[in-house]
Formats: C-alpha cells, structure tokens, sequence
C-alpha cells in the first residue's frame, strides 16, 4: 500500500513538472516575441505592407498568408468578422508567404490589383474560387488568369504589365525573410501585438486577441 502511495505521489509530481515546464515555455516564447516586437517592430509590419482597418489601433493582427492556403481561405471570413467585431481597436496587417508552388504569382496579381485600389476585392475573389486554380497545392497560372475578368474594375492590361516589371520580387523576398526570422514556416501564422499563436484554431486567436483587447 505504502509504495502504491509513493508511486502514485511520483507520477503526480512528475507530471506537476511536466506541465509547469510548458507553461514557464510557453511564456518564455511569448516574452521572447513581445521583446522582438519592440525591438524589431518592421519584421511584423513593414512601410509597404497592406493593412486592413485603424492604423492606430491598439491591437495589430498580423497574418502570414499564402493565396493558394486552403486554410487561409478559410480563416479570411472568421478575420473579417473579427475586425468588424471590433471596429478601429484592431488593424491587420497581411504579409506574403507563398509556400506552395506558383503562389508568387498569386501575390504578383495582388500587388497589381493594390495598385488598381482592388486589393481586397482580388484576394476575397481568389479565396472563393481557390478550389478552381489550385489544384494539388499548386497555382495553376492559366486558370487563375482566365477567371480574373470576373473581378469587376479589374483592368487586366494593367495587371500584365505590373507583372512584367517584376515590382512585387523585392515584397514577396523581404516577407519570405521576416517569416523565417519570425519562425512562420506554416500558413496561415498570426501574431498578436508581437505574441504568436501558439496552438492553432479560431477559438486561440479569439482568445489572443481578446488578451490584447
């Protein structure tokens, strides 16, 4: 009886440890993120990245996202409704992170549309009709071009010839690098005022950002 006690009092204690040392963990990684926000507030947003609501809000969300990402474009409805929740307390900030195959070329079309005032409108479109021009997790160039028309204002002309001056080479290649340094080698990746999602779902990031809230 006396060693099932001091048994069962170990596998109480270790497992004391266990979870103690995933909290002190955890925070430690939030302190680390909260320090390189301060420090290194370009690698969550930079001068040209594009952001969604009041600059000077209190909570900045800050998404790495692929346009070919089928969990991005299932996350986008929830984040929209979130901002809308909470009118001018939080602005989102959208970086570029096109890990699947011809994805820089999604985010060429976006840096074209941007130009044309038709950002938001192009990567709503392409988010709805993803399952039609990617397939196998990779861009297919033409079928995304043939649909584009639909988007209406879209000047296609003007597209092609954003695309030609390769523009978008300098953002795609300085998100990619603010991702690594970032440890946001997954889409999408959020970042609340400098602190990660830590455990991925729509309930966590409610959560985080109700923290900063």
């Amino acid at each position: 009886m006396q060693n099932k006690k001091l048994v069962l009092l170990s596998t109480i204690i270790i497992l004391a440890i266990f979870f103690v040392g995933i909290y002190i963990y955890q925070n430690k990684e939030s302190e680390k993120y909260i320090n390189l926000s301060k420090e290194q507030s370009t690698l969550f947003q930079r001068d040209y990245s594009f952001v969604v609501g009041n600059k000077d809000a209190k909570v900045q969300l800050v998404e790495f996202f692929d346009p070919a990402c089928e969990t991005c474009a299932l996350f986008h409805p929830h984040v929209k409704e979130i901002l809308k929740n909470n009118d001018e307390k939080i602005k989102l900030v959208l970086r570029y992170a096109p890990f699947h195959e011809n994805s820089d070329y999604a985010v060429m079309i976006l840096e074209a549309a941007r130009e044309q005032g038709l950002f938001l409108d192009v990567l709503d479109f392409m988010f709805d009709t993803q399952d039609y021009w990617v397939k196998h997790h990779k861009v297919n160039i033409k079928d995304l071009w043939d649909i584009l028309p639909n988007v209406k204002g879209l000047d296609m002309q003007k597209i092609k010839e954003f695309i030609d001056t390769k523009k978008a080479d300098s953002i795609i290649k300085q998100d990619l690098e603010d991702a690594k340094a970032l440890g946001a080698n997954k889409t999408p990746s959020y970042f609340v005022n400098g602190k990660p999602l830590q455990e991925f779902g729509l309930e966590n990031l409610k959560k985080l950002i109700n923290s900063e809230l």
